[in-house]
């Protein structure tokens, strides 16, 4: 992971036929409206928001980046698609309430909007404070705000990168960030990966974002059956976990827990899914 590096916004920008990452290069985002650019990066970059934006299996890696699982009054107002309702809700699967399925489309409209508001640490929780945004592609069928929600309880968990004190997230708006977690349709996840190859299918964490792909947050991997919402869990942790410097790693055997830095959404490879880093808390 290279140093970390701060940069200036300048005129909004879309993100449009990203190229090859490059050396050297960082993330931009733009003030008016955060719009965002992907310029490429070798290292974890720290970003600077503006106030309400707009917005193949692998042998283990040893480092990211690396192919996975698997924005009123004078500012621009954040939106997506319409938003799918907070109910039906779905079955009971493994002892837990599913959320509905959701269908999704190839492409949206190619710009983020970055989920307006906060959300602090946990009361009582240790360890260096990490500050992340959430993103949701315009034109998605998902509420931003539920996203960043499901997203913060997620990092926070006992069982997520912060165990133990190591850390503790943050959730922002503005200002400086290590990462940013970003709901995007298949065709820019696919654009926005390069050059790995996410096939319309897979996630990818580089770049200092964790694109997670919107066709597989809304129907699950094959490997999780019909329990989506552990499924999220292990696609954020995942993910998040290439910016915060975990490659990949293989099962280690038959009826193992998988580590959460398993390629999941391609396959259990005879392990048994796990979406934590720390399953025992």
């Amino acid at each position: 992971m290279t140093g970390a590096a701060v940069h200036n916004l300048k005129e909004p920008l879309a993100p449009a036929r990203p190229r090859r990452p490059r050396r050297g290069r960082g993330v931009w985002l733009a003030a008016a409206g955060a719009v965002v650019l992907v310029a490429g990066g070798g290292g974890v970059a720290v970003m600077v928001l503006g106030d309400h934006g707009s917005a193949g299996e692998k042998r283990p890696d040893p480092a990211p980046p690396s192919s996975t699982s698997g924005g009123t009054g004078g500012r621009t107002a954040v939106r997506t698609a319409p938003p799918t309702p907070s109910s039906p809700r779905g079955p009971v699967v493994n002892g837990r309430r599913q959320p509905p399925r959701v269908a999704v489309p190839v492409s949206g409209r190619g710009r983020y909007a970055v989920v307006p508001g906060t959300a602090p640490a946990p009361a009582g929780s240790r360890g260096a404070v990490v500050r992340y945004a959430v993103e949701v592609e315009r034109g998605l069928p998902f509420r931003g705000e539920e996203f960043a929600a499901q997203v913060h309880r997620v990092l926070n968990d006992r069982r997520s990168w912060g165990q133990g004190g190591r850390m503790r997230f943050v959730r922002v708006a503005g200002g400086p960030v290590r990462f940013r977690v970003a709901l995007t349709s298949p065709a820019m996840t696919d654009r926005l990966c390069l050059p790995l190859r996410t096939g319309g299918q897979l996630s990818c964490g580089q770049n200092g974002r964790a694109v997670i792909n919107a066709r597989r947050w809304g129907q699950g991997a094959a490997s999780y059956g019909r329990d989506l919402a552990t499924y999220r869990e292990y696609v954020i942790n995942h993910e998040v976990g290439h910016l915060l410097g975990h490659g990949h790693q293989n099962c280690p055997g038959p009826g193992r827990r998988a580590p959460v830095m398993v390629q999941q959404t391609k396959s259990l490879y005879g392990c048994r899914p796990n979406p934590w880093p720390f399953p025992k808390g």
